[in-house]
């Protein structure tokens, strides 16, 4: 699964108040900028997030659970892993390797990370940082220079059966959780809140952010967020939730269509739009989904 290209969540910040605001890096090097222009930018920039984090954190707090409910997130994870690893039981994914044929090279773990997109090379960097010594580390050199490739140079024949040996401690299925938090599911969770989600959303937009990645790009999570935007307006902005749905999840399967392949679709035509259509907004039990020709029910 995933997005094309680097993690952009730690380079271009997101900060929701009424809608999204991107706060690019500072241009290093710029010329016609005087100096003290210069090293206010990134500051004057950081304060700016800080303070619409400190407001959005508010908004926040007043909102109900939603997805973050320990039962709609094993409900959520549940979806997802239907989509990922053709499975409901996601807790048996953590040891999962293959090379899916889509360009991204390995895909591994509870959420996919690939080889090819960054995901998995940060997961081993930060994991091997708290546990130095551990089955992957030796991969690291090799994982640094395949990033951005489908290539398994340096990786074969040796890697995949290090990922799963090392996905059976307790150590790396934690670490995996943490990452799969920390750049999908925290992320699209608090983005859908602040735009005015209920449950269903929440889930459309971890779905996409978990195929598409954290990218900017037009069929990246926040250039498909845009798109939808477009068509319609967020509930946040007193648009209909059912109607902008409808134009996500459009964007969604567009974007989908514009990098894998047809019968990925079922995760939009057959689970979300299934949901959405059935007025489940609040993603109410027992479920009832399909994904390439495969009933599965939570």
């Amino acid at each position: 699964m995933k997005r094309v290209g680097c993690l952009l969540l730690g380079v271009i910040p997101v900060v929701v108040t009424a809608g999204a605001y991107f706060f690019a890096p500072a241009h290093e090097g710029g010329e016609g900028l005087g100096a003290p222009t210069v090293s206010a930018a990134p500051q004057a920039r950081q304060e700016a997030k800080d303070a619409a984090e400190s407001e959005d954190d508010k908004v926040i707090a007043g909102l109900p659970a939603g997805l973050a409910a320990p039962t709609k997130k094993e409900l959520a994870q549940r979806v997802v892993a239907s989509a990922v690893h053709s499975t409901t039981d996601w807790r048996s994914t953590y040891g999962a390797i293959r090379d899916t044929g889509d360009g991204r090279g390995y895909t591994a773990g509870i959420i996919g990370f690939c080889t090819g997109t960054h995901d998995l090379l940060e997961l081993v960097e930060r994991y091997t940082e708290e546990h130095p010594g551990n089955g992957l580390a030796g991969y690291l050199p090799a994982l640094r220079a395949v990033d951005g490739t489908d290539s398994h140079e340096g990786l074969d024949p040796g890697f995949p059966q290090a990922w799963a040996e090392e996905s059976r401690t307790e150590e790396f299925r934690a670490a995996q959780e943490a990452e799969h938090d920390r750049v999908y599911f925290d992320p699209a969770v608090r983005l859908a809140k602040l735009d005015g989600l209920g449950p269903l959303g929440q889930l459309a937009y971890y779905d996409a952010m978990a195929l598409h990645g954290p990218g900017v790009e037009r069929n990246g999570f926040y250039g498909l967020r845009e798109r939808a935007m477009e068509a319609a307006g967020t509930p946040a902005e007193g648009g209909s939730e059912k109607a902008y749905l409808e134009a996500f999840l459009d964007a969604h399967r567009a974007s989908i269509e514009a990098r894998r392949t047809v019968s990925d679709t079922g995760r939009v035509d057959t689970t979300l739009r299934r949901f959405l259509r059935d007025g489940n907004l609040d993603l109410v039990t027992p479920l009832v989904w399909e994904i390439d020709g495969r009933t599965f029910r939570a």
